[in-house]
């Protein structure tokens, strides 16, 4: 390996746009030489497309060298040859638990897309790997982007201000203290261009279904925001109910986003009267920590003109209620909202200026609303798109790989999350009238 350079990137087996966006933005310890590993196919050539348009982008283009394998045994051939010492895996979800595993025994660094496993049966291992990679002094470490997303920092900064947010509720089943809401879309648009998902994508045996995906994100936030200071375990979790449904695919949407004129046969479980039910939709009510949560998330097809995904969180507090919006009203745009304001409102809004004065981030204003809430203005310049977190955690993860380990509250804060969406997976499937959708995906 060239001494140059402390980190020289694996890419194995690319199926998701989101191994290309860890390269949008280049890093000083890092060669611009990566090895990718994986079948000849359009989810590998798709990916060196993408890196591609980032080397030959008119405002600080990337410079990239893919040097590419796309033979038989391609995933033992990037373990022999050990050309590299962090291997990028965001793909096939049903592979990755095999992915990961094998890699940590071969003794290498991941950076692995969410989710790292899409069943409880994987569980064990996932465990073992992370155990495994502390005695080998190697990092297991997942791509939790939405942590760097403006007003959910400063949704989680004013949490921790007693003058301002009080406690934390308790909450109940019926009335959790903390929600969290994610809509996202099929077809939309990345890195300017319109997005082509592979097939496997819509097969939740090896996409995952929604409540092991997405849900990653929220149950991580959920973990981040309330208990930023507690070494949290499976203990703390206790699941209260859990739901899926399909969302409903037409032939003519499906060759939209694939560009396939027809369902694949490994689909076909999936299929009635022609249309194809994904099973991208899950919400669970769970107890951590003796805090009562909902993380919900929904997959249309497309926006609405102009729109886009949407993200709705609530945090409450016995000083006021701390609500992320980003909906029509506030023009797909997370915006943070003060609401439930309890006691004297000049005293509060006092309290809450010194805060946001006392906070890392300058300009900070405090907007009323005609119903009596209030609105954080928050400066553009804090403004950073989703595709620019990619870079932001891949940052975070070489930080950790130069101190050489993680810090244990990362470790036990991912063997958590991952207990409780495929926990919640599974108390899913165990209601009544699944059918083949149930069967299929434990």
């Amino acid at each position: 390996m060239d001494e140059k350079y402390e980190v020289r990137l694996l890419t194995a087996d690319p199926g998701h746009f989101h191994a290309a966006l860890v390269q949008k933005t280049m890093y000083p310890q890092v060669s611009p030489d990566v090895y990718v590993y994986a079948p000849e196919g359009p989810d590998c050539r798709k990916h060196l497309e993408r890196i591609a348009s980032y080397n030959k982008r008119p405002v600080n283009p990337t410079a990239w060298n893919e040097i590419v394998y796309t033979g038989p045994g391609f995933f033992e051939k990037m373990l022999q040859e050990k050309k590299g010492n962090v291997v990028v895996l965001s793909g096939n979800n049903g592979k990755k638990a095999e992915y990961i595993d094998r890699c940590i025994k071969a003794g290498l660094n991941v950076l692995a897309d969410k989710p790292m496993i899409i069943s409880k049966d994987d569980f064990p291992t996932l465990v073992n790997d992370f155990r495994a990679a502390g005695e080998k002094g190697i990092l297991l470490y997942d791509i939790m982007t939405e942590r760097y997303e403006i007003t959910t920092i400063l949704q989680k900064l004013l949490s921790q201000e007693p003058s301002v947010f009080g406690w934390l509720e308790t909450g109940s089943a019926d009335d959790p203290a903390v929600t969290k809401i994610s809509v996202h879309h099929f077809s939309k648009m990345v890195s300017g261009v319109p997005l082509q998902r592979p097939a496997w994508y819509f097969d939740v045996k090896q996409q995952g279904e929604g409540i092991v995906d997405v849900t990653t994100h929220l149950v991580d936030l959920v973990q981040w925001e309330c208990f930023p200071d507690k070494m949290l375990d499976t203990s703390d979790v206790l699941l209260n109910s859990a739901r899926r449904w399909p969302t409903p695919i037409s032939p003519g949407q499906f060759r939209k986003v694939t560009g396939l004129d027809s369902f694949p046969a490994f689909l076909k479980d999936w299929i009635s009267d022609s249309i194809l039910n994904v099973y991208s939709n899950g919400e669970m009510v769970y107890r951590l920590n003796g805090v009562w949560a909902k993380v919900s998330v929904t997959w249309n097809f497309e926006p609405a003109a102009g729109g886009g995904d949407t993200h709705f969180s609530v945090m409450r507090g016995t000083g006021c209620s701390l609500v992320i919006k980003q909906g029509p009203e506030e023009k797909f745009v997370p915006m943070l909202y003060i609401k439930n304001i309890k006691g004297d409102r000049t005293s509060f809004l006092s309290r809450l200026g010194n805060v946001l004065k006392s906070l890392p981030y300058d300009s900070l204003e405090i907007e009323k609303l005609g119903n009596g809430d209030y609105r954080i203005s928050v400066p553009s310049r804090y403004r950073v798109s989703h595709e620019e977190h990619f870079g932001q955690v891949t940052a975070k993860f070489l930080e950790y790989l130069k101190n050489g380990e993680l810090p244990q509250w990362e470790v036990n804060a991912m063997i958590t999350k991952y207990f409780t969406t495929t926990s919640a997976l599974r108390l899913a499937l165990s209601g009544p009238g699944e059918g083949k959708a149930g069967n299929a995906s434990k």
